[in-house]
């Protein structure tokens, strides 16, 4: 492929329909000097839905035992070939161009990431159907970070090199890593926000998403906040702090592109 410059890193577990859109997704963007690396952390094969996408380089990575995404995340990391990492949940999507406006930020600061549409789908057995959207767009504020975080870790996209000085993504962080790493980051890094909405960030009211269950939540947002000394913190999920007050203070200008088409999926049952 040549000129490798961004290594995707996408833990999955049991979500090909969603999977398949993504890879849609990846086709479909302006830049293209990328490799894909699916994490498949012990659910169902993902080859043959990997296989449907072959103008992409993909490899997959099959764990024997599910360790969570977080681990899935850093096996991804060992393995990335890039200069750059891009992390992107399975049930995420870039818009086409996305990317491109990623590796552009990337040439004044280390870390970038983008605004997102908060999407509602609903799922048949081939395809998502999108019913709401929402923005979610806001000031980069670095203090008021430390009590909301806004910064969405899908689509995100950082120097590699990063890890060299702050480790890997901290396993014990669980459902707060992205937060952890973020603050880790922006420590010693510089961070920009990029004002487009160019992520779709899937967010089930009826599935099964991992930040809707609070009460799980609460144990690792207080190991973050002891680690990070931030004090007592309620725990929010990104569709939650919509209606934050101290949240929609911060509520910026964004780019919305997005045009309500899905993705090509070349998924069949």
């Amino acid at each position: 492929m040549g000129n490798l410059q961004v290594s995707v890193i996408i833990p999955t577990y049991n979500r090909p329909v969603a999977l398949a859109e993504l890879l849609g997704a990846l086709v479909e963007q302006t830049f293209q000097h990328f490799e894909v690396i699916i994490v498949n952390d012990a659910g169902q094969e993902v080859d043959s839905v990997a296989a449907l996408y072959p103008e992409l380089d993909i490899r997959v990575i099959d764990l024997q035992e599910n360790h969570y995404h977080v681990y899935a995340r850093n096996q991804g990391i060992k393995a990335a070939k890039g200069s750059y990492i891009m992390f992107m949940d399975d049930d995420d999507l870039p818009l086409p161009s996305h990317m491109e406006r990623m590796v552009n930020g990337l040439k004044s600061a280390e870390l970038v990431y983008s605004d997102v549409e908060i999407v509602d789908y609903e799922e048949t057995e081939t395809k998502r159907i999108p019913l709401n959207h929402y923005l979610f767009a806001y000031e980069y504020d670095l203090q008021a970070m430390r009590q909301f975080s806004t910064y969405v870790p899908s689509g995100s996209m950082y120097k590699k090199e990063i890890h060299d000085q702050v480790g890997r993504l901290d396993e014990e962080m669980r459902n707060y890593w992205d937060w952890d790493f973020f603050l880790r980051v922006a420590e010693g890094f510089r961070v920009e926000r990029i004002p487009v909405a160019s992520v779709l960030y899937g967010f089930s009211l009826e599935g099964n998403n991992q930040s809707k269950n609070l009460d799980n939540m609460r144990f690792y947002l207080n190991r973050l906040s002891k680690k990070h000394d931030l004090g007592y913190l309620p725990t929010k999920n990104f569709y939650l702090l919509l209606e934050e007050p101290s949240v929609k203070q911060r509520e910026s200008e964004s780019e919305r592109i997005w045009d309500g088409e899905m993705p090509p999926s070349r998924y069949v049952r």
